[in-house]
């Protein structure tokens, strides 16, 4: 057995064990565009051991692109009864995508992309409603085309986002829960990073990501989890962030931003510079309405596997995640502390979690 091969094994034990908890007599659909299929192979094999029936979809890039550009445009997007039907009678469901539908593929425009993954909501409405437990694999979005934004062979980055696909779960939900504590509404939050200071009020959703999905969010309508997991991700009240951040290199739809700072008041970015990125910065920020650049939620990381550039920066254990102005930036080294507690001290997160 090749490494990859032992490692395919190793992480689709951990997703039918521990993500999933599939159990014998359940069933499980997987569904897999041509670089998850030997993934999704092992996924099967480690179903049927436990006595659980299993169902791979295939989903062909080349045809998918094709049939996007020549699909009525009243029909594109749509979920057909089948796939309803298909939905209604899973127990568990693993979601492994394909880059055309990326957000770094030039195969199909970002309006393509839109126009044909319209279903998204029905497809989490159904998944609610049949109350399955579901996991997504983001190693799928890697192609040629992402890894080379990133400077890096696709294969390199698959195996390192499965590694860390490898992490203690129940450690990470601890952390999350930890963390997930401190991120109350109405608490005051401070970002400080070198040259920066950002401050911003907390307010709506929060999600935790651990990597398992068990009765409490089924019941909450959270039915799919990253696989690797590893954050927390809590909502900012539009208009309250002030001040400014330092931006560590960020991996955007374009590309690696090497370095950035943003300036808010009255929750809106009404300032931004980077010195090797600024075309870059730019065209990320201009893509979004001006009213609509704000500060809207703030991500703290919680992968101790999982390191910067992989494609996954926002789970790395320490990272802060800021988005809601056209990209997410990451800050590597920044202090987060909430209420006057400090949760993340110069990019560790603290206290040792």
């Amino acid at each position: 057995m090749s490494s990859a091969e032992a490692l395919y094994d190793k992480v689709a034990r951990k997703v039918i064990s521990e993500t999933l908890r599939l159990k014998k007599g359940e069933t499980l659909t997987i569904e897999s565009w041509n670089n998850g299929l030997p993934f999704a192979r092992r996924l099967a094999v480690e179903a049927r051991r436990i006595g659980a029936i299993p169902v791979v979809v295939f989903e062909d890039e080349s045809a998918y692109v094709e049939g996007v550009k020549v699909t009525p445009k009243d029909v594109l997007g749509s979920m057909g009864k089948h796939e309803y039907g298909l939905l209604a009678g899973s127990d568990a469901y693993v979601f492994i995508p394909g880059p055309p539908i990326g957000a770094y593929s030039p195969r199909l425009s970002r309006q393509e992309v839109t126009d044909s993954t319209k279903y998204n909501h029905s497809w989490y409405e159904a998944a609610e409603k049949a109350r399955l437990r579901g996991a997504r694999l983001p190693f799928g979005y890697v192609g040629k085309e992402y890894a080379r934004l990133i400077k890096k062979r696709p294969e390199e980055v698959v195996r390192h986002q499965l590694r860390a696909a490898l992490a203690d779960f129940a450690g990470i939900s601890a952390s999350g829960r930890a963390v997930g504590q401190a991120l109350q509404d109405g608490a005051q939050a401070t970002l400080m990073t070198p040259g920066g200071k950002l401050e911003f009020t907390l307010r709506g959703d929060l999600e935790v990501e651990d990597g398992v999905v068990d009765e409490s969010d089924v019941a909450g309508g959270y039915n799919m989890t990253y696989v690797p997991p590893g954050y927390v991700s809590k909502q900012v009240d539009p208009a309250s962030a002030k001040g400014s951040v330092t931006l560590s290199p960020s991996v955007t739809r374009l590309g690696l931003l090497t370095d950035g700072s943003l300036e808010f008041e009255g929750g809106r970015l009404v300032g931004r510079k980077s010195g090797g990125s600024a075309k870059m910065l730019e065209e990320l920020v201009e893509a979004v309405p001006p009213e609509k650049r704000v500060l809207t939620s703030v991500i703290v990381g919680l992968n101790p596997l999982m390191r910067y550039e992989y494609g996954q920066d926002r789970m790395v254990s320490g990272a802060v995640g800021l988005g809601g102005f056209g990209f997410m930036g990451t800050v590597r080294r920044g202090s987060l502390s909430v209420a006057g507690k400090a949760l993340v001290q110069k990019g560790k997160l603290t206290p040792p979690v």
